[in-house]
């Protein structure tokens, strides 16, 4: 009798997430003093050769640059940055005693380093009317850039040490405003502490819950020293290595958290501490290599803006994320197969005491959304449309030091500087009249008559046919009305002087700049917003295999980024909270919507995926998304608040700059989790329900199958049977 062999099943090819996760659980050691290398190596090199970021805020091609660049071509002592040294004395200043007090103190400034001039407030129009207030201007010879801080405080202390007998000294200007600033506090530290307190209640084992600390650690420490020597080569503005920390602690506890609570999904499911290792890389994993990209990608995206050290900042945080997603896929896997055992201790003992599966309540939450699906879709759209409103008010610029704490330098220096002077004083515009000296007093005349203008100086000769003319507006540097003057000069009042003359006028300074940078921001902003969402929406296509999803996805996306910019402007510009009011910075928002965006993008795709993974085992829309909620709801609104909290303890930073970040990051996030995720995702699926899933046969042909879990996912689906399965 002939034995007939059952032929054995087609060995499925491993995928490259489980080569590279079985790799490093196998050599854990290796993997881990790989990464203990990277992180000593470069931050030992960037300690060692230090740091040069430096901000490049250059607009070639506007006024304001071009204003810049005659100066230092031409005028190049003029170029330099300026310090106000401010005094109030109530008994007056023209006193003799206090003038040789102040005439002495000076003197000492002027020997001091950087120093290029001194300009006493007992020359020209430097003390006011009333006698009682008067500023000197030190010139310097670079940009607050290139001054060291530790020059500034210098002066800042020689200034300060003639304080006394009724005369008080205050500092202003952007070089005693930089030297001000500290870093980012307690923010980060707190930031961690929450997440860490989340994740320990979410996994109940501290192991557990510090693993994603730690690969959110080792990403941006490697990423910080990265950063740090490539600002020797490439410009990348100061600003960058704490928002490269922000972004980095949300990210990589983000990552890491999606992927380990995969881990432990499998070891609930009774498999092996290896395998799950593998499975959850092969499909948490997959999804965290897409979510990174699509961040990059939105990152990479503000290289279309081309705004000068904008591009090194937006290279950065891309780097971090970059740092992030490859620890999370290789690191991961070798510290689960070091404390994997205690892991699983946990696992195993929450299965004897028999828990209900945590999947349950989402079932249940699911299916009321899918119940009352018009209301749970159509409520929260129109809450968060509320919220976003607000931003179609918002008006961009950069806070000056009327905007900083009342008790800086600066702040009292811009108040008595605005007393005596008048609120144009604290943001003069600059202009210069390449032509004659008659040239410029005729366009000094014209400026003078214009609306909105408190005084226009007499032209200052500083070269030959180059003439500068100080313009005091009647109102404040960020108020709209200043803006609006600064146009009215450029498109009204100068051109027919410069027809009439044949010379040629330049408005600069530093409302000038913020006019252009701001208008350049937002002349961009749609093409940016349009490369970022279009090219998202494609890799989208591509991995869900739908046209409706992907744009469902990028409407919310562009959504939940619009309340965060909605309540950004509430809270910053309207001063709503307390908040000092002010402009909102004029490239928070880019940078807010290229990292919320991806983000936001992060979530969706997680959700998505396990409802794509049901999809293609039932066909069944409703119990693909009520088995895709139910086995990711838990882990993502967990995720999100750890996002949150970490965003928004940044809010503590005592910079501006910062807080917005933070507090723009928070909302995103937390619109996202919480009303999209849970409400408005699932209802929108059920309403469409097939529908969401179609995609034309013509595309379905054309296009490449990307896929976000491996081939055995249905399968493995089916034997399963559809068994609850705790996060």
């Amino acid at each position: 009798m002939t034995r007939t062999t059952a032929a054995a099943p087609p060995t499925r090819r491993t995928s490259v997430f489980e080569r590279l996760s079985g790799w490093a659980y196998r050599r854990r050691w290796i993997a881990v003093v790989l990464w203990v290398l990277v992180l000593a190596g470069v931050t030992v090199a960037a300690q060692a050769v230090g740091s040069d970021y430096r901000n490049d805020f250059s607009l070639p091609g506007t006024d304001s640059q071009k204003s810049l660049d005659l100066l230092e071509e031409r005028a190049p002592v003029q170029s330099g940055e300026s310090i106000q040294v401010v005094f109030e004395r109530e008994a007056g200043l023209r006193d003799p005693g206090t003038q040789v007090r102040v005439e002495s103190m000076l003197a000492k400034v002027k020997e001091l380093p950087h120093v290029a001039g001194v300009q006493s407030p007992y020359e020209g129009f430097g003390i006011s009317e009333q006698g009682t207030i008067g500023y000197a201007t030190v010139a310097l010879d670079g940009q607050s850039a290139d001054v060291p801080a530790d020059d500034v405080r210098k002066i800042m202390d020689t200034a300060d040490a003639a304080e006394g007998d009724g005369l008080r000294v205050e500092l202003g200007g952007a070089p005693i405003r930089a030297a001000q600033e500290g870093g980012g506090g307690g923010a980060e530290f707190a930031g961690m502490l929450a997440a860490l307190v989340i994740m320990v209640i979410l996994f109940g084992s501290i192991v557990a819950a510090s693993l994603p600390l730690v690969i959110a650690i080792f990403a941006v420490g490697s990423a910080i020293g990265l950063i740090g020597l490539a600002s020797h080569v490439a410009t990348i503005a100061d600003f960058t290595a704490p928002l490269m920390m922000l972004v980095g602690l949300g990210v990589g506890i983000d990552y890491a958290l999606l992927i380990f609570s995969r881990y432990r999904s499998e070891l609930l499911k009774g498999v092996e501490r290896r395998q799950a290792a593998i499975n959850a890389q092969d499909t948490a994993g997959r999804t965290v290599f897409f979510a990174g990209c699509t961040v990059i990608l939105a990152l990479i995206g503000l290289v279309v803006l081309g705004l000068g050290s904008l591009q090194g900042v937006a290279v950065a945080v891309a780097m971090t994320v970059l740092v992030t997603m490859l620890s999370s896929l290789t690191l991961l896997p070798a510290l689960l197969s070091l404390v994997g055992g205690r892991i699983e201790k946990g696992v195993q003992k929450r299965l004897a005491k028999g828990k209900a599966a945590e999947g349950t309540q989402w079932r249940r939450w699911v299916t009321w959304v899918q119940k009352y699906r018009w209301v749970n879709a159509l409520v929260p759209l129109g809450v968060l449309v509320a919220l976003a409103v607000p931003v179609v008010n918002m008006n961009l610029g950069f806070a000056d030091a009327g905007n900083d704490p009342e008790s800086t330098h600066s702040r009292q220096a811009y108040d008595l500087l605005a007393e005596g002077f008048g609120p144009g004083f604290n943001g003069p515009l600059i202009v210069l009249a390449d032509g004659t000296p008659e040239d410029a007093t005729r366009a000094q005349s014209a400026i003078a008559a214009a609306e909105g203008v408190a005084t226009a100086v007499p032209p200052n000769t500083i070269g030959e046919n180059l003439s500068l003319i100080i313009v005091l507006p009647e109102s404040k540097p960020q108020d709209q009305a200043t803006m609006d003057l600064v146009d009215r000069l450029r498109e009204n009042v100068l051109p027919p002087v410069a027809e009439e003359t044949g010379a040629r006028y330049l408005i600069g300074g530093s409302t000038a700049a913020t006019v252009d940078f701001s208008e350049a921001v937002a002349a961009k902003m749609p093409i940016f917003v349009l490369v970022v969402v279009g090219l998202s929406t494609l890799l989208l296509i591509l991995v869900f295999r739908s046209l409706l999803i992907p744009l469902i996805a990028a409407v919310l996306n562009v959504l939940s980024v619009g309340v965060a910019l909605g309540i950004m402007t509430l809270v910053f510009q309207d001063g709503r909270l307390g908040v000092e009011p002010g402009p909102i910075e004029a490239y928070v928002p880019v940078m807010i919507f290229a990292v919320a965006f991806g983000l936001s993008m992060d979530y969706q795709v997680f959700l998505l995926s396990r409802m794509h993974e049901e999809w293609e085992r039932s066909k069944d829309p409703t119990e693909a998304v009520r088995e895709g909620i139910a086995t990711t709801g838990k882990v993502v609104t967990a995720a999100g608040a750890i996002m949150v909290v970490v965003f928004a303890a940044f809010m503590l930073s005592p910079t501006r700059m910062l807080q917005q970040f933070g507090l723009g990051l928070a909302v995103a996030i937390l619109a996202d989790a919480l009303l999209i995720g849970c409400l408005i995702l699932p209802a929108v699926m059920q309403i469409f329900g097939k529908k969401a899933w179609w995609l034309p046969r013509f595309l379905q042909r054309a296009l490449p199958k990307v896929a976000l879990e491996h081939s055995g996912a249905a399968e493995e689906a089916r034997e399963e049977e559809r068994q609850p399965v705790g996060v």
